[in-house]
C-alpha cells in the first residue's frame, strides 16, 4: 500500500532548482533484501558518463522483505570496501532493528521479525521464531546464531553506517529530517522513521534531501524533496537518482 504521506503536493519545484553537483552523486532506494535489483542497478549505473567519478550512495533498509538479504550486505559491504570514498551505505529503520535485536534479542525488539526481519533470517539459513510465543533462551541462542551467520566484520560495518549524507545543497537520509532544524541537529529516530512535519513543510535552508523509507508509485521531487522508495520487495521496482551538472535523472531497474 502506498503511503498518503510521501505523495508529492500539486506544486511540485522545477528541476532547475536541483543541486547540480560537480561529480556525479547516484542515489539509491530501499533495496529490502533485492540483490538481483541492486546487481541491474549497479550495471545500469556503469553505463552512464562519469559513472567512474560518481558516488553511489544507498538509503538504507538495505535487508528484509525480500529474498536475498545475506547477499545485499555481502555486495554492498565489498562494493564500500572497494571504493571508501565513492561508496557510501545509510543506516535505515530495519538495519536498526536487527542491531536492536542482537543487542538485546527480548520481546520488544522481535517486532522486528513481524516487519521483514523473519526473510533476512531465512537468507542467513535460520529458522525464525512464533512472535507470538517468545522465549528467551531461543531469543539469545537465535542472536548468536545470526550474528555468527553476519559476521564481526560486516556487523561493525553495518554499526557504523552514517545516519546521512551532505555535500553542498544535497542530503541524503533513510527516512527525511524534521525540516525545522538543520541536519546536525535532528533526533536520529526523525532521520530512521520520520518525521511528521517533513511531508507538510518546506525546508527554509535550501537543502535537498533525497530520501527512501515512504514507498511511492513513482519516484518524485517535491518542495526540497527527492523521494526514492518504490517498493523494491513487493514491486520489483528499484529506483535511484542521478545528479549531475546537467540536473536530475531517475533510474529505473525491474526485476
Amino acid at each position: 500500500m502506498l503511503n498518503k504521506f510521501a505523495r508529492p503536493a500539486k506544486s511540485a519545484a522545477p528541476h532547475h532548482g536541483l543541486p547540480r553537483p560537480q561529480d556525479p552523486v547516484c542515489v539509491i532506494g530501499d533495496l529490502h533484501g533485492r540483490a538481483d535489483l541492486l546487481g541491474a542497478m549497479f550495471d545500469q549505473i556503469g553505463t552512464l558518463p562519469e559513472a567512474d567519478r560518481a558516488r553511489v550512495i544507498t538509503v538504507g533498509d538495505m535487508i528484509d522483505r525480500g529474498p536475498d538479504s545475506a547477499r545485499v550486505l555481502s555486495m554492498l559491504h565489498a562494493a564500500q570496501q572497494a571504493a571508501p570514498e565513492r561508496m557510501i551505505c545509510l543506516m535505515g529503520n530495519h538495519e536498526r532493528m536487527m542491531l536492536d535485536f542482537l543487542i538485546s534479542p527480548d520481546a520488544h525488539s522481535a517486532r522486528w521479525f513481524k516487519l521483514g526481519g523473519a526473510a533476512t533470517l531465512r537468507s542467513y539459513g535460520l529458522t525464525p521464531p512464533n512472535p507470538a510465543e517468545p522465549d528467551t533462551d531461543a531469543l539469545d541462542a537465535l542472536r548468536m546464531d545470526l550474528a555468527r551467520a553476519i559476521g564481526a566484520e560486516t556487523l561493525a560495518w553495518l554499526d557504523a553506517c552514517p545516519l546521512y549524507w551532505r555535500e553542498g545543497d544535497l542530503a541524503v537520509t533513510h527516512a527525511g529530517a524534521d525540516p525545522y532544524y538543520p541536519l546536525e541537529r535532528q533526533n536520529a529516530d526523525a532521520l530512521l522513521w520520520g518525521h511528521a512535519r517533513f511531508g507538510s513543510a518546506p525546508r527554509r535552508d535550501g537543502l535537498w534531501i533525497a530520501h527512501g523509507h515512504w514507498v511511492v508509485a513513482e519516484p518524485f521531487v517535491d518542495r526540497g524533496r527527492v523521494a526514492l522508495d518504490t517498493g523494491a520487495s513487493q514491486s520489483g521496482r528499484l529506483s535511484a537518482a542521478w545528479f549531475d551538472r546537467n540536473g536530475l535523472k531517475f533510474l529505473t531497474v525491474r526485476g
